[in-house]
Protein backbone atom coordinates (compact mmCIF):
# COMPACT_ATOMS: atom_id res chain seq x y z
CA UNK A 1 0.00 0.00 0.00
CA UNK A 2 1.25 3.78 -0.82
CA UNK A 3 2.28 5.51 2.09
CA UNK A 4 2.98 8.70 0.15
CA UNK A 5 1.94 8.48 -3.05
CA UNK A 6 -1.77 9.40 -2.92
CA UNK A 7 -4.25 11.68 -4.10
CA UNK A 8 -4.38 13.94 -1.26
CA UNK A 9 -0.23 14.24 -1.38
CA UNK A 10 0.51 18.10 -1.51
CA UNK A 11 3.76 19.71 -1.50
CA UNK A 12 4.94 20.96 1.62
CA UNK A 13 4.63 25.26 1.63
CA UNK A 14 6.57 27.73 3.95
CA UNK A 15 5.09 31.05 5.11
CA UNK A 16 6.81 33.91 6.61
CA UNK A 17 5.66 34.43 9.87
CA UNK A 18 7.94 31.64 11.94
CA UNK A 19 7.32 30.54 15.30
CA UNK A 20 9.16 28.15 17.50
CA UNK A 21 8.22 25.00 17.08
CA UNK A 22 7.03 23.98 20.22
CA UNK A 23 5.82 26.72 23.12
CA UNK A 24 8.32 28.20 25.76
CA UNK A 25 5.64 30.80 27.22
CA UNK A 26 2.07 31.24 27.78
CA UNK A 27 -0.74 33.63 26.10
CA UNK A 28 -2.18 36.11 27.79
CA UNK A 29 -4.94 34.07 29.20
CA UNK A 30 -2.95 30.90 29.84
CA UNK A 31 -2.92 28.33 26.74
CA UNK A 32 0.58 27.21 25.44
CA UNK A 33 2.19 30.08 23.65
CA UNK A 34 4.91 30.21 20.68
CA UNK A 35 7.26 32.76 20.15
CA UNK A 36 7.82 34.48 16.64
CA UNK A 37 10.87 34.99 14.73
CA UNK A 38 11.88 38.91 15.60
CA UNK A 39 10.94 39.50 11.79
CA UNK A 40 7.71 37.73 12.19
CA UNK A 41 6.90 39.54 15.93
CA UNK A 42 7.98 42.78 13.87
CA UNK A 43 5.59 42.19 11.12
CA UNK A 44 2.53 41.14 12.94
CA UNK A 45 3.03 43.90 15.58
CA UNK A 46 3.62 46.64 13.08
CA UNK A 47 0.59 46.00 10.98
CA UNK A 48 -1.50 46.33 14.15
CA UNK A 49 0.22 49.08 16.10
CA UNK A 50 -0.73 52.88 16.33
CA UNK A 51 1.88 53.67 18.55
CA UNK A 52 1.47 55.25 21.85
CA UNK A 53 -2.00 53.42 22.35
CA UNK A 54 -3.01 50.94 25.13
CA UNK A 55 -4.41 47.74 24.42
CA UNK A 56 -6.48 45.11 26.17
CA UNK A 57 -3.36 43.24 27.71
CA UNK A 58 -0.34 45.74 27.08
CA UNK A 59 0.27 49.10 27.93
CA UNK A 60 1.10 51.44 26.27
CA UNK A 61 4.96 52.13 27.16
CA UNK A 62 5.56 48.29 27.10
CA UNK A 63 3.95 47.69 23.84
CA UNK A 64 6.14 50.75 22.36
CA UNK A 65 9.24 49.49 23.74
CA UNK A 66 8.46 45.88 22.23
CA UNK A 67 8.45 47.44 19.42
CA UNK A 68 11.32 49.51 19.24
CA UNK A 69 13.76 46.30 20.55
CA UNK A 70 12.50 44.79 17.67
CA UNK A 71 13.30 47.11 15.28
CA UNK A 72 16.70 47.76 16.52
CA UNK A 73 17.48 43.85 16.40
CA UNK A 74 16.25 43.64 12.98
CA UNK A 75 17.81 46.86 11.78
CA UNK A 76 21.21 45.32 12.28
CA UNK A 77 20.72 41.56 11.43
CA UNK A 78 18.60 42.01 8.14
CA UNK A 79 18.65 45.82 7.48
CA UNK A 80 17.85 44.64 3.36
CA UNK A 81 14.37 43.05 4.66
CA UNK A 82 14.24 46.23 6.83
CA UNK A 83 14.74 48.55 3.68
CA UNK A 84 11.41 46.34 1.52
CA UNK A 85 9.44 46.29 4.59
CA UNK A 86 8.88 49.90 5.82
CA UNK A 87 8.38 51.03 2.57
CA UNK A 88 5.59 48.50 2.63
CA UNK A 89 4.06 49.38 5.58
CA UNK A 90 3.63 52.89 5.27
CA UNK A 91 2.58 53.04 1.13
CA UNK A 92 0.78 49.76 0.99
CA UNK A 93 -0.31 48.38 4.12
CA UNK A 94 -1.46 52.36 5.33
CA UNK A 95 0.25 52.40 8.38
CA UNK A 96 1.59 55.85 9.46
CA UNK A 97 3.12 56.24 13.24
CA UNK A 98 4.81 53.12 13.33
CA UNK A 99 6.92 53.12 9.71
CA UNK A 100 8.04 56.80 11.53
CA UNK A 101 8.81 55.62 14.73
CA UNK A 102 10.51 52.12 12.96
CA UNK A 103 13.14 53.88 10.52
CA UNK A 104 14.05 56.52 13.57
CA UNK A 105 14.82 53.85 15.80
CA UNK A 106 16.78 51.93 12.99
CA UNK A 107 18.96 55.29 12.40
CA UNK A 108 19.58 54.95 16.29
CA UNK A 109 19.86 50.75 16.18
CA UNK A 110 22.85 50.99 13.55
CA UNK A 111 24.90 53.80 14.05
CA UNK A 112 24.96 52.52 17.85
CA UNK A 113 26.12 48.87 16.40
CA UNK A 114 28.46 51.43 14.00
CA UNK A 115 27.21 50.21 10.72
CA UNK A 116 26.61 52.55 7.90
CA UNK A 117 23.92 53.10 5.42
CA UNK A 118 20.66 52.83 4.83
CA UNK A 119 19.49 55.51 7.18
CA UNK A 120 18.76 57.87 4.95
CA UNK A 121 16.92 55.85 2.46
CA UNK A 122 14.79 54.55 5.14
CA UNK A 123 13.34 57.85 6.42
CA UNK A 124 12.83 59.03 3.16
CA UNK A 125 10.92 56.04 2.25
CA UNK A 126 8.20 56.31 5.19
CA UNK A 127 7.03 60.12 4.79
CA UNK A 128 4.74 60.42 2.32
CA UNK A 129 2.71 63.11 3.48
CA UNK A 130 3.65 66.79 3.61
CA UNK A 131 3.65 67.05 7.68
CA UNK A 132 5.36 64.25 8.59
CA UNK A 133 8.75 65.69 8.21
CA UNK A 134 7.87 67.64 11.50
CA UNK A 135 6.50 64.63 12.91
CA UNK A 136 9.99 62.88 12.16
CA UNK A 137 11.89 65.55 13.85
CA UNK A 138 9.72 65.55 17.06
CA UNK A 139 10.01 62.26 17.44
CA UNK A 140 13.79 62.33 17.76
CA UNK A 141 14.06 65.35 19.82
CA UNK A 142 11.76 64.33 21.89
CA UNK A 143 13.20 61.22 22.53
CA UNK A 144 17.23 61.65 21.86
CA UNK A 145 17.39 65.20 22.32
CA UNK A 146 18.33 68.27 19.95
CA UNK A 147 21.89 66.36 18.17
CA UNK A 148 20.00 64.70 15.32
CA UNK A 149 22.50 62.65 13.05
CA UNK A 150 23.00 63.19 9.11
CA UNK A 151 21.32 59.79 7.61
CA UNK A 152 17.89 61.58 9.57
CA UNK A 153 18.51 65.18 8.44
CA UNK A 154 19.36 64.01 4.55
CA UNK A 155 16.53 61.81 4.95
CA UNK A 156 14.13 64.55 5.71
CA UNK A 157 15.14 66.96 3.46
CA UNK A 158 14.61 64.48 0.50
CA UNK A 159 10.98 64.27 1.85
CA UNK A 160 11.17 67.74 2.17
CA UNK A 161 11.85 68.16 -1.47
CA UNK A 162 9.20 65.94 -2.40
CA UNK A 163 6.33 67.13 -0.40
CA UNK A 164 6.22 70.66 0.52
CA UNK A 165 4.65 72.89 -1.91
CA UNK A 166 2.24 76.16 -1.80
CA UNK A 167 -0.49 73.51 -1.03
CA UNK A 168 0.83 71.82 1.69
CA UNK A 169 2.28 74.84 3.51
CA UNK A 170 -1.15 76.26 3.49
CA UNK A 171 -2.80 73.14 4.73
CA UNK A 172 -0.18 72.19 7.35
CA UNK A 173 1.83 74.90 8.68
CA UNK A 174 0.59 76.61 12.03
CA UNK A 175 1.79 77.39 15.67
CA UNK A 176 -0.13 74.43 16.92
CA UNK A 177 2.59 72.43 15.66
CA UNK A 178 6.08 71.88 17.32
CA UNK A 179 7.99 71.75 14.37
CA UNK A 180 6.86 74.17 11.66
CA UNK A 181 7.75 74.37 8.45
CA UNK A 182 10.34 76.96 9.09
CA UNK A 183 11.56 75.38 11.37
CA UNK A 184 12.28 71.86 9.50
CA UNK A 185 14.12 73.56 6.76
CA UNK A 186 16.54 75.57 9.15
CA UNK A 187 17.45 72.32 10.98
CA UNK A 188 17.67 70.00 7.43
CA UNK A 189 18.33 72.55 4.72
CA UNK A 190 16.77 70.74 1.72
CA UNK A 191 17.87 71.65 -1.61
CA UNK A 192 14.50 72.94 -3.78
CA UNK A 193 13.90 70.30 -6.40
CA UNK A 194 15.88 70.74 -9.90
CA UNK A 195 12.90 70.42 -12.05
CA UNK A 196 11.70 73.70 -13.05
CA UNK A 197 10.01 74.41 -9.46
CA UNK A 198 11.89 77.45 -9.05
CA UNK A 199 9.48 78.57 -6.73
CA UNK A 200 10.68 76.14 -4.58
CA UNK A 201 13.46 78.09 -3.38
CA UNK A 202 10.93 80.55 -2.58
CA UNK A 203 8.84 78.64 -0.59
CA UNK A 204 11.41 77.89 1.72
CA UNK A 205 12.36 81.45 2.34
CA UNK A 206 8.60 82.30 2.88
CA UNK A 207 8.36 79.39 5.18
CA UNK A 208 10.98 81.08 7.21
CA UNK A 209 9.61 84.35 7.06
CA UNK A 210 6.34 83.26 8.72
CA UNK A 211 8.28 81.33 11.39
CA UNK A 212 10.19 84.28 12.29
CA UNK A 213 7.37 86.69 11.79
CA UNK A 214 9.37 88.76 9.28
CA UNK A 215 7.07 90.78 7.27
CA UNK A 216 8.62 90.06 3.85
CA UNK A 217 6.37 90.14 0.99
CA UNK A 218 5.11 86.69 -0.15
CA UNK A 219 7.25 86.19 -3.15
CA UNK A 220 5.36 86.08 -6.87
CA UNK A 221 6.57 82.61 -8.01
CA UNK A 222 3.86 81.93 -4.98
CA UNK A 223 0.71 82.55 -6.34
CA UNK A 224 -1.37 80.39 -4.80
CA UNK A 225 -0.01 81.52 -1.12
CA UNK A 226 -0.56 85.43 -2.76
CA UNK A 227 -4.49 84.78 -3.44
CA UNK A 228 -4.89 83.05 -0.15
CA UNK A 229 -3.01 86.21 1.33
CA UNK A 230 -5.62 88.48 -0.21
CA UNK A 231 -8.92 85.85 0.28
CA UNK A 232 -7.53 86.32 4.34
CA UNK A 233 -7.65 90.07 4.19
CA UNK A 234 -10.87 90.65 3.21
CA UNK A 235 -13.47 92.69 5.81
CA UNK A 236 -15.79 89.78 6.92
CA UNK A 237 -19.00 91.00 5.53
CA UNK A 238 -17.40 90.51 2.29
CA UNK A 239 -15.79 86.87 2.59
CA UNK A 240 -19.75 84.90 1.69
CA UNK A 241 -19.57 86.58 -1.76
CA UNK A 242 -16.95 85.10 -2.06
CA UNK A 243 -19.02 80.98 -2.33
CA UNK A 244 -20.22 82.26 -5.26
CA UNK A 245 -16.93 81.67 -7.00
CA UNK A 246 -15.83 78.37 -5.97
CA UNK A 247 -12.72 78.41 -8.03
CA UNK A 248 -10.62 81.31 -6.06
CA UNK A 249 -11.40 79.30 -3.02
CA UNK A 250 -9.41 76.13 -5.05
CA UNK A 251 -6.93 78.57 -6.48
CA UNK A 252 -6.08 80.03 -3.04
CA UNK A 253 -5.66 76.56 -1.48
CA UNK A 254 -8.24 77.19 0.92
CA UNK A 255 -9.09 73.90 2.82
CA UNK A 256 -12.65 73.30 4.78
CA UNK A 257 -11.47 73.67 7.93
CA UNK A 258 -9.65 77.63 7.36
CA UNK A 259 -12.85 78.01 5.67
CA UNK A 260 -14.91 77.24 8.33
CA UNK A 261 -12.54 79.83 10.38
CA UNK A 262 -12.34 82.32 7.31
CA UNK A 263 -16.29 82.60 7.01
CA UNK A 264 -16.56 83.62 10.63
CA UNK A 265 -20.74 81.97 10.45
CA UNK A 266 -21.60 78.58 9.96
CA UNK A 267 -20.77 76.47 7.48
CA UNK A 268 -24.09 75.54 5.77
CA UNK A 269 -25.40 74.23 2.89
CA UNK A 270 -23.86 76.98 0.42
CA UNK A 271 -20.13 76.85 2.46
CA UNK A 272 -19.90 73.10 1.97
CA UNK A 273 -20.61 72.69 -1.59
CA UNK A 274 -18.56 75.88 -2.54
CA UNK A 275 -15.14 73.87 -0.78
CA UNK A 276 -16.48 70.18 -1.59
CA UNK A 277 -14.67 70.21 -4.96
CA UNK A 278 -11.55 70.73 -3.61
CA UNK A 279 -11.73 68.33 -0.60
CA UNK A 280 -9.37 65.36 -0.76
CA UNK A 281 -10.77 61.81 -0.68
CA UNK A 282 -10.11 61.73 3.29
CA UNK A 283 -11.63 64.70 4.40
CA UNK A 284 -15.12 63.92 1.99
CA UNK A 285 -15.32 60.64 3.96
CA UNK A 286 -14.77 62.43 7.36
CA UNK A 287 -17.93 65.10 6.56
CA UNK A 288 -20.53 62.92 5.28
CA UNK A 289 -22.29 63.47 8.81
CA UNK A 290 -21.54 67.60 8.28
CA UNK A 291 -22.91 67.32 4.93
CA UNK A 292 -26.34 65.94 5.66
CA UNK A 293 -27.04 67.99 8.54
CA UNK A 294 -26.25 71.34 6.83
CA UNK A 295 -28.63 69.73 3.65
CA UNK A 296 -26.16 69.76 0.78
CA UNK A 297 -27.90 69.23 -2.23
CA UNK A 298 -28.65 65.23 -3.45
CA UNK A 299 -26.64 66.43 -6.54
CA UNK A 300 -23.54 67.21 -5.10
CA UNK A 301 -23.78 64.74 -3.35
CA UNK A 302 -24.14 62.10 -5.93
CA UNK A 303 -20.91 63.99 -7.32
CA UNK A 304 -19.26 63.24 -3.79
CA UNK A 305 -20.72 59.52 -3.75
CA UNK A 306 -18.84 58.72 -7.16
CA UNK A 307 -15.95 59.57 -6.52
CA UNK A 308 -15.85 58.03 -2.74
CA UNK A 309 -17.10 54.48 -4.78
CA UNK A 310 -14.54 54.66 -7.31
CA UNK A 311 -12.12 51.75 -6.80
CA UNK A 312 -9.49 53.82 -8.16
CA UNK A 313 -9.98 56.28 -5.44
CA UNK A 314 -10.32 54.09 -3.10
CA UNK A 315 -6.91 52.55 -3.81
CA UNK A 316 -5.66 56.04 -4.06
CA UNK A 317 -6.83 57.25 -0.94
CA UNK A 318 -5.00 54.43 1.49
CA UNK A 319 -8.12 54.49 3.52
CA UNK A 320 -7.99 51.60 5.95
CA UNK A 321 -11.20 49.37 5.38
CA UNK A 322 -12.19 49.88 9.02
CA UNK A 323 -12.78 54.16 7.87
CA UNK A 324 -15.28 52.97 5.50
CA UNK A 325 -17.57 51.54 7.74
CA UNK A 326 -16.82 54.11 10.77
CA UNK A 327 -18.06 56.41 8.44
CA UNK A 328 -21.35 54.36 7.01
CA UNK A 329 -22.41 54.54 11.00
CA UNK A 330 -21.63 58.24 11.79
CA UNK A 331 -23.16 59.27 8.27
CA UNK A 332 -26.74 59.71 9.50
CA UNK A 333 -28.53 59.31 5.87
CA UNK A 334 -28.43 55.96 3.78
CA UNK A 335 -27.77 57.88 0.33
CA UNK A 336 -24.14 57.14 1.81
CA UNK A 337 -24.88 53.32 2.05
CA UNK A 338 -24.62 52.50 -1.26
CA UNK A 339 -21.06 54.49 -2.44
CA UNK A 340 -19.61 53.58 1.00
CA UNK A 341 -20.52 49.82 0.68
CA UNK A 342 -18.62 49.63 -2.62
CA UNK A 343 -15.80 51.05 -1.33
CA UNK A 344 -15.72 49.00 1.45
CA UNK A 345 -16.26 46.01 -1.09
CA UNK A 346 -12.95 47.80 -3.28
CA UNK A 347 -10.76 48.01 -0.04
CA UNK A 348 -10.45 44.19 0.63
CA UNK A 349 -10.35 42.78 -2.98
CA UNK A 350 -7.48 41.43 -2.39
CA UNK A 351 -9.27 38.28 0.13
CA UNK A 352 -9.67 35.15 -1.97
CA UNK A 353 -12.44 33.69 -3.27
CA UNK A 354 -11.59 30.06 -2.02
CA UNK A 355 -13.16 26.94 -2.86
CA UNK A 356 -14.13 23.59 -0.89
CA UNK A 357 -15.33 24.38 3.00
CA UNK A 358 -13.89 27.02 5.14
CA UNK A 359 -14.41 27.44 8.60
CA UNK A 360 -14.17 30.91 9.38
CA UNK A 361 -14.24 31.80 13.41
CA UNK A 362 -14.35 35.27 14.40
CA UNK A 363 -12.86 36.26 17.83
CA UNK A 364 -15.54 38.70 19.84
CA UNK A 365 -14.06 37.98 23.52
CA UNK A 366 -14.02 40.61 25.89
CA UNK A 367 -10.23 41.36 24.60
CA UNK A 368 -11.41 42.41 21.08
CA UNK A 369 -13.66 45.42 22.84
CA UNK A 370 -10.70 47.19 22.91
CA UNK A 371 -11.01 50.28 20.46
CA UNK A 372 -7.77 50.50 17.64
CA UNK A 373 -7.66 54.05 19.14
CA UNK A 374 -8.18 56.92 21.32
CA UNK A 375 -11.47 57.77 19.57
CA UNK A 376 -12.71 54.28 20.78
CA UNK A 377 -15.27 54.56 17.14
CA UNK A 378 -13.61 51.19 16.20
CA UNK A 379 -13.04 48.07 17.94
CA UNK A 380 -10.87 45.05 17.48
CA UNK A 381 -13.59 42.84 17.11
CA UNK A 382 -15.38 45.52 14.28
CA UNK A 383 -12.55 44.55 12.49
CA UNK A 384 -12.00 41.02 13.20
CA UNK A 385 -16.21 40.89 11.93
CA UNK A 386 -15.28 42.87 8.72
CA UNK A 387 -12.76 40.57 7.66
CA UNK A 388 -14.31 37.20 8.85
CA UNK A 389 -17.30 38.14 7.04
CA UNK A 390 -15.33 39.15 3.65
CA UNK A 391 -13.98 36.14 3.42
CA UNK A 392 -17.36 34.57 3.81
CA UNK A 393 -18.65 36.46 1.31
CA UNK A 394 -16.08 35.62 -1.09
CA UNK A 395 -15.86 31.48 -0.56
CA UNK A 396 -19.54 32.08 -1.41
CA UNK A 397 -18.63 32.33 -5.19
CA UNK A 398 -17.53 28.70 -5.56
CA UNK A 399 -17.41 27.48 -2.31
CA UNK A 400 -19.10 27.29 0.98
CA UNK A 401 -18.20 28.97 4.05
CA UNK A 402 -19.17 28.58 7.89
CA UNK A 403 -18.70 32.00 9.82
CA UNK A 404 -18.68 31.72 13.56
CA UNK A 405 -18.62 33.84 16.52
CA UNK A 406 -16.78 32.73 19.29
CA UNK A 407 -15.87 33.47 23.07
CA UNK A 408 -15.82 31.69 26.35
CA UNK A 409 -19.29 31.14 28.88
CA UNK A 410 -16.69 30.42 31.77
CA UNK A 411 -16.24 33.76 33.20
CA UNK A 412 -18.80 36.03 31.63
CA UNK A 413 -22.16 33.51 31.38
CA UNK A 414 -22.49 30.79 34.19
CA UNK A 415 -22.87 28.38 31.88
CA UNK A 416 -21.74 24.76 31.23
CA UNK A 417 -17.66 25.92 30.94
CA UNK A 418 -16.54 25.30 27.65
CA UNK A 419 -16.97 28.05 24.06
CA UNK A 420 -19.64 30.09 23.72
CA UNK A 421 -20.55 31.03 20.17
CA UNK A 422 -23.00 31.77 17.38
CA UNK A 423 -22.87 30.88 14.27
CA UNK A 424 -23.51 33.75 11.46
CA UNK A 425 -26.03 32.94 8.47
CA UNK A 426 -24.67 34.98 5.48
CA UNK A 427 -27.23 36.01 2.87
CA UNK A 428 -26.24 35.27 -0.70
CA UNK A 429 -26.36 38.70 -2.74
CA UNK A 430 -26.44 40.85 0.42
CA UNK A 431 -24.11 43.87 1.15
CA UNK A 432 -20.82 43.65 3.54
CA UNK A 433 -21.82 46.77 5.36
CA UNK A 434 -25.20 45.24 5.71
CA UNK A 435 -23.78 42.00 6.79
CA UNK A 436 -21.62 44.13 9.22
CA UNK A 437 -24.53 45.97 11.33
CA UNK A 438 -26.69 42.55 10.85
CA UNK A 439 -23.36 41.14 12.83
CA UNK A 440 -23.72 44.35 15.36
CA UNK A 441 -27.10 44.54 15.82
CA UNK A 442 -28.09 40.72 16.81
CA UNK A 443 -25.80 40.58 19.19
CA UNK A 444 -22.48 38.36 17.50
CA UNK A 445 -20.50 40.12 19.75
CA UNK A 446 -20.31 37.58 23.18
CA UNK A 447 -17.65 38.96 25.47
CA UNK A 448 -15.94 36.89 28.18
CA UNK A 449 -12.90 34.71 27.77
CA UNK A 450 -11.35 32.68 24.86
CA UNK A 451 -12.22 29.00 24.26
CA UNK A 452 -10.44 28.70 20.87
CA UNK A 453 -10.02 25.21 21.43
CA UNK A 454 -13.79 24.60 22.25
CA UNK A 455 -15.07 26.45 19.16
CA UNK A 456 -12.93 24.21 17.26
CA UNK A 457 -13.93 20.90 18.55
CA UNK A 458 -17.68 22.42 17.84
CA UNK A 459 -17.45 23.63 14.76
CA UNK A 460 -14.78 21.75 12.46
CA UNK A 461 -16.69 19.58 11.10
CA UNK A 462 -14.22 18.06 7.77
CA UNK A 463 -13.48 21.43 6.13
CA UNK A 464 -11.31 21.90 3.42
CA UNK A 465 -9.69 24.81 6.00
CA UNK A 466 -10.19 27.09 9.12
CA UNK A 467 -9.40 30.51 9.27
CA UNK A 468 -9.37 32.20 12.79
CA UNK A 469 -9.48 36.16 13.17
CA UNK A 470 -8.03 37.11 16.79
CA UNK A 471 -5.48 38.80 19.09
CA UNK A 472 -4.42 35.09 19.32
CA UNK A 473 -4.65 35.24 23.49
CA UNK A 474 -6.53 32.19 23.79
CA UNK A 475 -7.26 30.40 27.11
CA UNK A 476 -5.85 27.13 28.48
CA UNK A 477 -8.38 24.25 27.48
CA UNK A 478 -8.62 20.52 28.64
CA UNK A 479 -8.69 19.46 25.35
CA UNK A 480 -5.07 20.79 24.13
CA UNK A 481 -4.37 22.99 22.15
CA UNK A 482 -5.37 25.13 19.05
CA UNK A 483 -2.93 23.80 16.33
CA UNK A 484 -3.78 20.21 17.52
CA UNK A 485 -7.53 21.14 17.38
CA UNK A 486 -7.83 20.11 13.70
CA UNK A 487 -6.26 17.56 11.73
CA UNK A 488 -2.31 17.93 10.54
CA UNK A 489 -3.58 17.42 6.95
CA UNK A 490 -5.93 21.12 7.20
CA UNK A 491 -4.49 24.40 6.87
CA UNK A 492 -4.96 26.41 9.84
CA UNK A 493 -4.25 30.00 9.27
CA UNK A 494 -4.85 32.61 11.55
CA UNK A 495 -5.21 36.25 10.69
CA UNK A 496 -3.70 38.43 13.98
CA UNK A 497 -4.90 41.78 14.70
CA UNK A 498 -3.59 42.67 17.89
CA UNK A 499 0.12 41.35 17.52
CA UNK A 500 1.07 40.42 21.14
CA UNK A 501 3.84 38.71 21.77
CA UNK A 502 3.17 35.04 21.52
CA UNK A 503 0.17 33.27 18.96
CA UNK A 504 -1.74 30.53 20.15
CA UNK A 505 -0.45 28.02 17.40
CA UNK A 506 2.90 27.51 15.55
CA UNK A 507 3.01 28.90 12.15
CA UNK A 508 5.57 29.04 9.26
CA UNK A 509 5.37 24.85 8.23
CA UNK A 510 2.99 22.33 8.46
CA UNK A 511 0.03 23.61 7.33
CA UNK A 512 -0.21 26.37 10.22
CA UNK A 513 -0.03 29.84 9.25
CA UNK A 514 -0.09 33.37 10.83
CA UNK A 515 -0.76 36.67 9.14
CA UNK A 516 -1.64 39.75 9.83
CA UNK A 517 -2.86 43.37 9.26
CA UNK A 518 -5.59 46.31 9.19
CA UNK A 519 -5.85 45.57 5.29
CA UNK A 520 -6.15 42.16 3.18
CA UNK A 521 -3.08 42.67 1.33
CA UNK A 522 -1.55 40.02 3.14
CA UNK A 523 -4.77 37.29 2.54
CA UNK A 524 -3.65 37.07 -1.16
CA UNK A 525 -0.67 34.53 0.39
CA UNK A 526 -3.32 32.16 1.21
CA UNK A 527 -3.98 30.53 -2.52
CA UNK A 528 0.05 30.30 -2.90
CA UNK A 529 0.16 28.53 0.37
CA UNK A 530 -3.00 26.40 -0.74
CA UNK A 531 -1.26 25.58 -4.14
CA UNK A 532 1.87 23.75 -2.22
CA UNK A 533 3.71 27.20 -3.09
CA UNK A 534 5.70 28.61 -0.63
CA UNK A 535 4.42 32.77 0.46
CA UNK A 536 7.04 35.57 0.79
CA UNK A 537 6.60 38.47 2.58
CA UNK A 538 3.87 40.46 0.82
CA UNK A 539 6.54 43.24 -0.38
Amino acid sequence: MSKFNTSTTRPAAFSPVTSEATPTGRTYEGAPGYSLSAKGELFLLAVSNMVGEDTFYEAKNARDERFRHLVHQVAVEDDEWLARFLPWLRTVANMRSAPIVAALEAVKARRDAGLEGLGRQLVNSVLQRADEPGEALAYWTSRYGRAIPKPVKRGVADAVQRLYTERSLAKYDSDARGFRFGDVVDLVHPTPADDKRLWQGDLFAHALDRRHGRDNPIPESLRMLRERAELLALPGGERRAVLATPERLTRAGITWEALAGWLQGPMDAEAWEAIIPSMGYMALLRNLRNFDQAGVSDDVAARVAALLSDPEQVARSRQLPMRFLSAYRAAPSLRWAHPLDKALTASVGNIPALGGRTLILVDTSSSMNAGFSKDGTLMRWDAAALFGIALGHACGHGGQADVVSFSSAQVYYGDTPGAKTRSFPTVKGESLLRSLERWKNDGYFLGGGTDTVGALRKHFAGHDRVVIVTDEQASQSQYGEVGQAVPARVPLYTWNLAGYERGHAPSGSGNRHTFGGLTDQAFRMVPLLEAGASASWPF
